[in-house]
C-alpha cells in the first residue's frame, strides 16, 4: 500500500498510510490516555499516534524482544520521533481500517479502528491464556480523536465509554468468546488511545453515556468496530444469522452428535445446509440458547428451562435437522448442568 494521506479531521489532523502503519499527525496540542507500551498512560506532549500491522516476521522477533524497543525501531524507520508519539500493534491489516466520524454542533469525534476477532475473542472473566508475574501483546485497536478539551478524569471517562461501545459492537454481531460459551466483550490484546484538543476553548466535563460527547463516542466506536470486523474477517449481521454459527458459541463435540445420528449423515447435512439460514430456525435456535445462558447464569432453574426449551422446539420447529441439533444441545447443557 502506497504512502498517502486519506483523511483530515476538522482541526487538520492528518491520517496517512505508511507501509504497514496508519499514522496520525496532529496539528493541535493534544492530551492522551493510551494502552501502548510506548509513552502509554496519560500524556500531554504527543505529536502523533499510529496503529501498526505485525507481520509473522515481526511476531517471531517479538518472541524474544521487548515491545517498546520494537516500537522505537519502528518510529526510526518511519522518521518519527519516538519521544513524542504512541502506537498500537495488531495482526489486522491496515487496508481494513475503518474511519468513522460523528458531529453535533461544535463537537467532533473520530474513531479509527482495525479489528480481528476470529481466534482471540474473549469475555472479561474467561479463563486466562497465560500468567504474568514480573513483566504479551491488540486485535481490536481504536484511536479516538475529539476536537474538544478534556481534563484527565474526563479523558478517562471517554476511554471507559469507548471500551463499553466496543463490547456493544461485538455483542450486536453475536461474536462468541473463544475461551467460554459466552459472547465476547473484546479480545485478549485490545488497544485504545483517546485524545482531546488542548487548544480548544470548548472544555467538556462529561464523556459518559448521558452526555452528547459520550453518545458520539459510543456511536463512532460501535460503527467503526463493526465496519472493521466486516472488512477484516467478513463477519456481518447476515453471516451471523445462521443456526450453526449460533450453536458454535458452545464448546461441544459435534462429531459425537453425528456419530449418534439415526439417519444418513450425508442426507442430514444436505438438509441442514438448506435449513440453517432460514429466519424461523435462527429465531428458534436463539430462543433455546438464551434459555441455556439463563441457566448457566443462575437466572432460571434448569427444570423450568428444560420444559420451556422443549415446548419451543415442539411448537415452533418443523425442521428435522434443526430439531435434532437443538435437542442435543438441550440434553447436554440443560439436563446435565
Amino acid at each position: 500500500m502506497k504512502d498517502r494521506l486519506f483523511f483530515v479531521s476538522s482541526v487538520n489532523d492528518e491520517l496517512y498510510y505508511l507501509k504497514d502503519t496508519i499514522f496520525v499527525k496532529f496539528n493541535v496540542k493534544r492530551n492522551c490516555i493510551s494502552t501502548s507500551k510506548l509513552n502509554g498512560g496519560f500524556s500531554r506532549n504527543l505529536q502523533s499516534v499510529f496503529n501498526h500491522h505485525l507481520s509473522q516476521e515481526n511476531i517471531d522477533y517479538l518472541e524474544s524482544h521487548d515491545v517498546e524497543d520494537y516500537l522505537i525501531q519502528l518510529c526510526w524507520s518511519l522518521n518519527v520521533d519516538s519521544s513524542y508519539t504512541t502506537g498500537l500493534v495488531t495482526l489486522a491489516r491496515m487496508k481494513n481500517v475503518s474511519v468513522v466520524y460523528k458531529t453535533f454542533k461544535n463537537i467532533e469525534v473520530v474513531a479509527i479502528t482495525t479489528a480481528g476477532v476470529r481466534t482471540n475473542a474473549s469475555r472479561a472473566g474467561d479463563p486466562s491464556s497465560y500468567y504474568e508475574e514480573n513483566g504479551k501483546f491488540g486485535t481490536i485497536n481504536t484511536i479516538l480523536l475529539t476536537n474538544v478539551r478534556l481534563a484527565e478524569e474526563t479523558l478517562l471517562e471517554a476511554f471507559m465509554t469507548a471500551t463499553e461501545a466496543k463490547t456493544v459492537a461485538l455483542n450486536s454481531l453475536k461474536i462468541p468468546s473463544q475461551y467460554s460459551n459466552h459472547y465476547a466483550t473484546g479480545t485478549g490484546t485490545d488497544g485504545l488511545a483517546v485524545f482531546s484538543n488542548l487548544e480548544s476553548d470548548n472544555t467538556l466535563t462529561n464523556a459518559g453515556k448521558h452526555s452528547k460527547l459520550g453518545e458520539l463516542i459510543g456511536q463512532a466506536v460501535i460503527e467503526s468496530v463493526k465496519k472493521a470486523v466486516r472488512k477484516q474477517v467478513w463477519l456481518t449481521p447476515k453471516s451471523q444469522s445462521n443456526v450453526l454459527v449460533r450453536l458454535n458459541r458452545y464448546t461441544l463435540d459435534i462429531n459425537k452428535f453425528y456419530d449418534e445420528l439415526d439417519c444418513d449423515k450425508e442426507e442430514f447435512i444436505v438438509e441442514l445446509q438448506k435449513e440453517m439460514k432460514k429466519q424461523d430456525n435462527v429465531a428458534v435456535t436463539t430462543s433455546v440458547l438464551n434459555l441455556i445462558d439463563e441457566v448457566e447464569d443462575n437466572l432460571i432453574e434448569k427444570e423450568d428451562a428444560l420444559v420451556l426449551a422443549q415446548n419451543i422446539i415442539k411448537e415452533n420447529c418443523n425442521s428435522y435437522p434443526i430439531r435434532k441439533l437443538l435437542e442435543y444441545w438441550i440434553n447436554y447443557f440443560i439436563r446435565s448442568v
